[in-house]
């Protein structure tokens, strides 16, 4: 899942960005709403995190840009104003949801795991639930299974695992995992992912005769749908 966190306050970004990059999402951050339609007219993001107070433009008019350039995913919307007038302008601008500032993280979590909860359920043909063979994962309980057995992961296992099974059936590269996953270029002196990758496979493929998770040389990694 990728969000887009739009804040200027720097402590206040960097808090929101470290908590949900430790849960397992990929987090970009502008510090204006320009720099926020920028990124959402070329990313796929799954929820848009907006504060109300923006340096160019409130984050209520880039709410409602954000929609008539074509946006559809959700939208939470993080205000200090939480007089009911201030709520009522920003879902008719197009917010899904309100959180009041201070907040607790937990809260904020429980939030986003809401929204992309409706906003799977209300997309025609979109399954929460990614399957290959016997390996089963839910995007939204963050719930993984082999067969009848869960499997525990860390959120960057998860993620890690997603990404596997997103491209199933076709090697990706240390690249591509990289940016991806961690959100970062490539170090080829580090040895992180194949690392994260051995400790995934030892927790899918343990003690199970068929083995999904596959190194192919040369390439990188390769999570077999045959």
């Amino acid at each position: 899942m990728r969000l887009l966190v739009v804040e200027d306050q720097v402590k206040m970004a960097s808090f929101i960005s470290k908590g949900l990059t430790q849960a397992g999402y990929t987090v970009d951050i502008a510090e204006s709403s320009g720099a926020a339609e920028s990124l959402v007219s070329g990313n796929p993001y799954d929820v848009v995190i907006l504060d109300v107070m923006l340096p160019d433009r409130s984050g209520i008019d880039t709410a409602r840009h954000l929609r008539a350039d074509g946006y559809r995913g959700p939208i939470l919307m993080l205000t200090a104003l939480s007089g009911t007038r201030d709520r009522i302008h920003g879902l008719d601008a197009g917010a899904d949801d309100y959180l009041s500032k201070p907040f607790d993280f937990g809260e904020l979590e429980a939030r986003l795991r809401a929204l992309l909860r409706r906003a799977t359920e209300s997309q025609s043909g979109v399954n929460s639930v990614l399957r290959i063979r016997d390996l089963e994962i839910n995007l939204i309980t963050r719930v993984v299974t082999r067969g009848t057995e869960k499997i525990q992961l860390t959120p960057k296992e998860f993620s890690l695992l997603e990404f596997l099974m997103r491209h199933a059936g076709r090697p990706v590269s240390r690249v591509a995992i990289a940016e991806s996953v961690w959100d970062m270029h490539y170090d080829n002196e580090s040895n992180i992912i194949d690392v994260y990758v051995n400790t995934l496979r030892k927790k899918v493929d343990k003690d199970n005769p068929v083995k999904l998770i596959r190194t192919v040389v040369g390439v990188g990694y390769l999570l077999s749908n045959e």
